[in-house]
C-alpha cells in the first residue's frame, strides 16, 4: 500500500494518463465488512493464456472518485485526522490464480482472479470515503498491471447486498433504506436501525451498507425472526441535532417527530407488519435516538437494542426510567469508549433500570473491541483491535450473548444471542 503526498499525486496521475490505452475490463467484487464495503476479489482478462500466477507480478492502482464531482476524492488522512489527501493508493495482491470469466478457479485460462489484502488495515480495499464529515461511496477506478503491462483499466464493482436494498423518502423529509423479509412471512416484524453520525447525509444506502447493518438481512438472523423487514431511516445531519447543528449533552433532538412519522408511514405502507413486533436500535447517535424514541413513545416498541448510546444519563429523569422499565432493552458498549463514555451514559441508565425493577434488561459490556472473525490480526498474531467506540461490530455480527455480570443471557433457560433474544420479544 502506497500513500501519495499531494504534490507527488499529480506527477503520478500525469504519468498514468500517458500510459498506453487498455480496453480490457475488470470485474471487482466487494463485500460489506465491519467497516463497510471492501473489494475482496477482482477478475481480469489476461493478454495470454496463463496456468500459474505470482501475486507479486500484479499491481493495482486505486483512485477513489467522488461521484458528485467526477474527480479524485479528497479524504481525511485517518479516522480522526483533519488533514486531507487525495484518495489514491495501491491495492496489494495476496493471491492470484487462473480462472474462468466468472472467477471460478481453473488449471489454466484467459482470466486471472486477484485476491487483495483487505480489511481495516487496508484503506484502498474500501469503497467508502469521508466527505463533509459523512461516510459516502466512491466510484473507484482501478488500473491493473501484470509484469508492468496494463491489463485492465476500466470495469465495474459489484457490492454484495446492495441488490437487496430499496430506498425512499418519507413525507417528513427523511430518506430511508429498507430490505424486505428474506423468508416469506405473513406477519413479519420490522427491525429498525438508526445509524451513527458518520452515516448521515445524502445517500440512504450508506445507512445499511456503510457498516454491517445488512447482516440483519442475512439467512441466519432472518431465520430467528422467520423473515423480518429491515428499515433504516437516514438523518441529513445527526440524530442528536437539536437545531444548533452541534453535539450536546441536553438529550434533545429536532428529528423525533420526523422519525416517528417516517416509521408510521413505513408501517402504513406495509400493513402486514406485526405492530406488536416493532424493534428499534442503533449505534452512537443512533443509540441516542433509540433511547430518545423509547422514552418518548414507551408503549410503541416491542424492544430496543441501543449500542454505544449517547443519551447522557443526567438527562433521563426518574419518571423516564419508570416509563421504560417494562421494556425489553439490550445495551452494548465498550469500557474503553472515549467518544461516548459508558460511565456517563449506558452504565448508570442500565443500573437505574435494574433498580427500578426492570426484569428484561441486559447489557453486553466489553473491555475492548476486537475482531471476532479471525480474518484480521495485528503483527503479533492477536486479534485486530478496533477503536473503543466501535462496539456495534459485536451487535451487528450477533456476537453479544453475555450480560453485564458475565453470565449468559437466557430465555426459558436457553442461552441466546442479541438477535435471537430480540426476535422473541413481543408487546
Amino acid at each position: 500500500m502506497t500513500d501519495y503526498p499531494f504534490s507527488a499525486y499529480f506527477l503520478h496521475f500525469s504519468a498514468f494518463l500517458h500510459r498506453p490505452h487498455c480496453m480490457n475490463e475488470y470485474k471487482a467484487y466487494a463485500q460489506v465488512l465491519d467497516w463497510g464495503g471492501h473489494v475482496t476479489k477482482m477478475v481480469v482478462r489476461m493478454p495470454e493464456t496463463v496456468s500459474a500466477l505470482d501475486p507479486a507480478d500484479f499491481t493495482v492502482h486505486v483512485q477513489k472518485i467522488d461521484p458528485e464531482t467526477g474527480m479524485v476524492a479528497m479524504t481525511p488522512k485517518s479516522f480522526f485526522s483533519k488533514t486531507m489527501r487525495p484518495a489514491v493508493g495501491e491495492l496489494a495482491i495476496r493471491e492470484a490464480y487462473p480462472c474462468d470469466e466468472e472467477g471460478n478457479k481453473a488449471d489454466a485460462g484467459e482470466y486471472a482472479a486477484l485476491i487483495p489484502y483487505y480489511g481495516p488495515q487496508y484503506p484502498y480495499s474500501g469503497l467508502n470515503f469521508q466527505k463533509r464529515g459523512y461516510t459516502t461511496f466512491s466510484d473507484p477506478r482501478y488500473t491493473v498491471c501484470w509484469k508492468g503491462q496494463v491489463v485492465a483499466n476500466r470495469g465495474e464493482v459489484t457490492l454484495e447486498g446492495r441488490e437487496l436494498v430499496e430506498t425512499g423518502v418519507a413525507a417528513s423529509g427523511l430518506k430511508y433504506a429498507w430490505v424486505k423479509p428474506q423468508i416469506e412471512n405473513e406477519k413479519p416484524p420490522v427491525v429498525i436501525w438508526l445509524h451513527g453520525a458518520g452515516e448521515g447525509g445524502w445517500d440512504p444506502y450508506i445507512a445499511v451498507l456503510g457498516n454491517k447493518v445488512i447482516n440483519i438481512a442475512s439467512p441466519k438472523i432472518q431465520g430467528y425472526f422467520g423473515g423480518a423487514y429491515l428499515f433504516a431511516p437516514q438523518c441529513p445531519t445527526m440524530w442528536m441535532d437539536d437545531g444548533s447543528g452541534e453535539y450536546h449533552r441536553e438529550g434533545k433532538s429536532m428529528y423525533v417527530g420526523k422519525l416517528k412519522a417516517a416509521i408510521d408511514e413505513f408501517l402504513d405502507a406495509h400493513p402486514e407488519i406485526d405492530r406488536d413486533r416493532v424493534y428499534i436500535g442503533g449505534c452512537s447517535n443512533g443509540g441516542f435516538m433509540t433511547m430518545r424514541m423509547v422514552i418518548d413513545f414507551p408503549d410503541f416498541f416491542a424492544a430496543a437494542y441501543p449500542v454505544c448510546e449517547a443519551l447522557y444519563d443526567e438527562t433521563i429523569s426518574d419518571v423516564d426510567i419508570g416509563k421504560i422499565a417494562h421494556m425489553p432493552i439490550w445495551f452494548t458498549h465498550a469500557a474503553c469508549d472515549t467518544i461516548v463514555p459508558p460511565e456517563e451514559t449506558a452504565v448508570p441508565t442500565y443500573k437505574r433500570l435494574k433498580a427500578a425493577g426492570a426484569e428484561n434488561v441486559h447489557f453486553s459490556y466489553y473491555d475492548r473491541v476486537l475482531d471476532q472473525t479471525g480474518m484480521f490480526k495485528k503483527e503479533d498474531g492477536t486479534p485486530y483491535e478496533y477503536f473503543g467506540h466501535g462496539s456495534w461490530i459485536y451487535t451487528l455480527n450477533d456476537d453479544c450473548h453475555l450480560d453485564f455480570d458475565g453470565s449468559e443471557v437466557t430465555v426459558d433457560g436457553k442461552p441466546v444471542t442479541i438477535f435471537q433474544w430480540l426476535a422473541l420479544q413481543h408487546k
